[in-house]
């Protein structure tokens, strides 16, 4: 947002200490490392499994929310990152072919968008995009799309906004010339989702109501999305000047306080650690929002 370049020595310096401090010390400082008294493999947060359960304390959640901060791939974000990619992905699906997509568990539907979204977005940041891992969980995610569209079960079978966002902004991370043909697929398919409807309503298919969640702003981001979500999405695909999206903007501006700052209005759920207090002013939500009135339309 200052017009400084990754490799700027103030930048550098910043993303550095990102783990010296909290929220990302606090998360750093519950995983398993692999000492005491809990056997099994390190890298892990509460027990040696899949790592989605329970939420929002478990493995994956926690690399998301390192990817957001901003963490560096220090050792143990990387030892996180290999724990996930070895542990938490579904080799072949159903049929016996291939598959390689990110599960929240063992059952038939557990390879859902928003957690693969989720994962593909964090794990490129925090510098596996090229990983043939996560190339392939990315590939299997865009075909199973191309499938089914972003129908997800928890959603009674209709296709689900968050899991769209998730897998979209996923999508966009990839540099347009590593796109497959799948992929650039798959965003269009979540572009005309998510323009099916003004996001200041969100009448997408659903199997309830249009939940309120998708109007508060929070930090973290977890499996649902909000509206600067959905924009910044959007944005990257191209539709920064859709009517949609300037009806968003003019929502997220009047969302400030007299101060020019942005209140958080959620958070996931029991993390390891505090990002504010609800209701309060908060830094990574107004992050948030500048960052999303200021990204370059790609």
């Amino acid at each position: 947002m200052l017009g400084r370049t990754s490799d700027d020595p103030d930048v550098t310096a910043a993303r550095a200490a990102i783990p010296d401090v909290d929220p990302a010390r606090a998360i750093l400082e519950a995983q398993f490392a692999g000492s005491g008294p809990v056997s099994g493999p390190a890298g892990y947060w509460v027990k040696p499994d899949v790592g989605y359960s329970p939420k929002y304390r478990a493995t994956v959640w926690q690399v998301i929310f390192l990817a957001q901060l901003g963490a560096p791939p220090i050792q143990p974000i990387r030892r996180a990152c290999e724990y996930v990619l070895d542990r938490s992905r579904r080799l072949t699906d159903g049929r016996g072919d291939r598959d390689g997509r990110f599960v929240a568990g063992r059952g038939a539907r557990a390879a859902v968008d928003c957690l693969n979204g989720n994962l593909l977005w964090a794990l490129r940041r925090v510098g596996y995009g090229e990983d043939p891992r996560v190339v392939e969980a990315r590939e299997a995610t865009a075909r199973a799309i191309l499938e089914r569209g972003y129908a997800c079960f928890y959603n009674g079978d209709l296709p689900c906004a968050w899991g769209d966002v998730k897998a979209l902004r996923a999508f966009l991370e990839v540099p347009v010339e590593a796109r497959s043909a799948e992929v650039i697929a798959a965003i269009e398919r979540g572009v005309e989702l998510l323009l099916s409807a003004p996001l200041l309503e969100a009448t997408y298919p659903t199997a309830s109501r249009v939940s309120r969640r998708w109007f508060k702003l929070g930090f973290p981001l977890g499996y649902r999305a909000d509206v600067l979500e959905a924009m910044l999405a959007l944005v990257q695909a191209g539709y920064a000047d859709h009517p949609y999206v300037q009806a968003g903007v003019e929502w997220l501006l009047a969302k400030r306080d007299t101060h020019g700052r942005w209140t958080l209005e959620q958070v996931p759920g029991k993390m390891w650690a505090s990002v504010g207090r609800i209701g309060r002013p908060n830094k990574w939500v107004t992050l948030r929002a500048v960052g999303g009135l200021t990204i370059p339309n790609q």
